[in-house]
């Protein structure tokens, strides 16, 4: 089965391949696509997992962060082969 990624930056629509052994997450393939430098935004996001006591606080944090970056509706799309 096939994956790809589908999402926004900043307003258009993307498709990119996706692969757990290259990529950590999805909005990692998304940002490695747009050639976005996201190696602060991994070491503030350890700090939240750190420090939160729960996973919605990670999650949170990554989408609003994302979206400030201009991502939007990042998603994992399966494909059947």
């Amino acid at each position: 089965m096939a994956r790809l990624v589908t999402y926004e930056f900043r307003g258009q629509a993307k498709t990119v391949n996706f692969a757990f052994d290259k990529y950590r997450d999805i909005f990692e393939a998304a940002a490695a696509a747009e050639g976005v430098d996201i190696s602060a935004f991994l070491k503030m996001e350890q700090q939240v997992a750190l420090t939160a006591k729960g996973g919605g606080a990670v999650k949170n944090f990554r989408q609003h962060e994302f979206a400030r970056m201009g991502f939007t509706n990042v998603r994992l799309v399966k494909t059947e082969e």
